[in-house]
């Protein structure tokens, strides 16, 4: 599979970053999963390979450690020389509060994580990308922008999808190019935050919402399992 399509997929450890690189290593990708949490790395790269995908490449790596960043991008240039595809998963969850009482240390780490490392990553990844055939970056959003208590996270968010659109239409015609991905509410640990003891009979499998993000990406049939 030495011409197997290269994917990086961010928060890649649980949730939707999991079902996404599980779902892309199915189809034989080779996944390049970045979380911080090495266990869930691990069990993803289990799954991976019990369905006959090939070995990700697993960085526990906080995506505020710009220059970890910066190292990972060299390694992918390296090894590849570009990158197929970029899906961006991974978000923070600060703790739920009204807009005068948000403490400052919420707030800068929402503005870190959700709305920064999102920057450096399109700073970063293009040029793996503008490498690549037909190179594709992926954001996940959300919507919670302006509902109650969810004004450190909703800023972060509806900034971070401000700053795509606007990529997306500057590299509407040099690449790569650009989608923004909202999927439906799942049973994430990051929901679990905002809305505890939530049943989540009604909410979407993390799955059927890989699914419908790769809808969005032209990629091969699942691979065999061994």
């Amino acid at each position: 599979m030495s011409d197997a399509p290269v994917a990086l997929v961010t928060g890649a450890s649980r949730g939707l970053g999991y079902a996404v690189g599980r779902a892309l290593g199915a189809r034989g990708f080779r996944v390049v999963a970045v979380a911080r949490t090495v266990g869930g790395l691990e069990e993803l790269a289990d799954a991976i390979e019990a369905e006959g995908g090939p070995s990700p490449t697993l960085v526990p790596l906080s995506l505020t450690d710009f220059q970890g960043l910066a190292r990972l991008c060299l390694a992918v240039h390296e090894r590849w020389g570009h990158l197929d595809l970029a899906v961006h998963c991974a978000a923070n969850a600060p703790p739920l509060a009204p807009a005068p009482f948000i403490a400052d240390k919420d707030f800068d780490q929402s503005i870190e994580v959700n709305l920064r490392a999102t920057e450096r990553l399109v700073t970063m990844l293009t040029p793996l990308l503008r490498a690549a055939p037909a190179g594709h970056f992926i954001h996940v959003t959300d919507d919670r922008a302006g509902q109650p208590n969810h004004g450190a996270y909703g800023a972060a968010k509806a900034a971070a999808e401000a700053l795509l659109r606007s990529f997306a239409a500057e590299s509407a015609r040099i690449g790569p190019k650009v989608s923004i991905f909202l999927p439906r509410p799942m049973p994430t640990a990051l929901r679990a935050r905002f809305f505890p003891g939530e049943n989540p009979a009604g909410l979407a499998p993390c799955a059927e919402e890989a699914a419908r993000l790769l809808e969005l990406v032209d990629v091969p049939a699942p691979v065999a399992s061994a």
